[in-house]
């Protein structure tokens, strides 16, 4: 497993993988690794002959400084997690090394609309700084595949979207969420939760999961059930963003659709936790 800190040298190791058709696999994270992470990353060695995991804390997608600043790096135990599965290579550049430019001045990369809903209502530039990332990533490494979280749903969506529109021969591969035993997705802002508030945190996962029953039972009235849910989260200590209910494609949901995600996004004590689950009725 090499440990590569430069575009220069990770560009030179592409090239000789690519001279032998060597398929290329990229698992991109911004460390503090979980088993979340190692799901993908075991998946990866799976799907391609060579897999490269990239760490980097982008600061491009924080809308807030402290939230960047305080963001948990690992990276010595990050590479000793990784050392067991069958990674190539562990990029892991400094931030001069892919912003050259001050970020106000750096060329970005939008995708229109998915990047303004949900998530990017609540955090202004934040899917942008993620779509500009991940295909610097994407120029760098040159996978054939990449592997993303279903966690992060929307993310996931934008980066589908963004490859087929720049036409980026890339299969996007994801990955179901994984959760600790009472539910809870593993986020690494999870490190952020005390012990009371990580014993509390699953209430959110329960919200939706009450939700996606009620929907299977044939409850149609989705204003009715998000407005309740958000109560529900209010009353147990949470600070809710949002609880919506959207197809599949994260458009508004109407009679005629079978398949939905419900997605939730909310404040407990410091902690921004967010978390979603596929709904299919057809």
């Amino acid at each position: 497993m090499k440990i590569i800190q430069t575009t220069a040298l990770m560009t030179e190791q592409v090239n000789q993988w690519q001279s032998t058709h060597k398929k290329i696999a990229l698992v991109p994270t911004m460390g503090n690794l979980h088993a979340g992470h190692l799901a993908l990353v075991e998946n990866a060695t799976i799907l391609a002959d060579r897999v490269v995991v990239s760490i980097f804390v982008n600061p491009l997608q924080f809308n807030d400084t402290k939230d960047y600043e305080r963001y948990p790096r690992t990276l010595e135990n990050d590479l000793r997690v990784l050392a067991p599965y069958n990674i190539a290579a562990v990029f892991t550049p400094s931030i001069t090394e892919i912003y050259s430019q001050p970020l106000e001045q750096t060329t970005q990369v939008n995708v229109p609309i998915l990047s303004d809903i949900l998530e990017g209502a609540y955090r202004p530039g934040h899917f942008q700084g993620v779509t500009t990332i991940v295909a610097k990533l994407f120029n760098i490494t040159q996978p054939k595949i990449a592997l993303f979280g279903e966690k992060d749903y929307q993310q996931l969506l934008i980066i589908r979207r963004m490859v087929l529109d720049l036409a980026m021969p890339i299969i996007i591969k994801n990955i179901p969420t994984v959760r600790d035993s009472n539910g809870l997705a593993l986020s690494s802002r999870n490190s952020y939760l005390s012990d009371q508030e990580r014993v509390q945190a699953p209430f959110l996962f329960n919200t939706l999961s009450h939700i996606a029953t009620k929907i299977k039972q044939g409850k149609q009235s989705f204003t009715h059930l998000e407005q309740e849910s958000y109560n529900l989260l209010v009353n147990h200590g949470f600070q809710p963003d949002y609880v919506s209910i959207k197809t599949i494609n994260l458009l508004d949901p109407s009679q005629e659709d079978h398949n939905f995600v419900v997605l939730g996004a909310a404040y407990l004590g410091k902690t921004r936790l967010i978390d979603n689950i596929p709904i299919q009725l057809g």
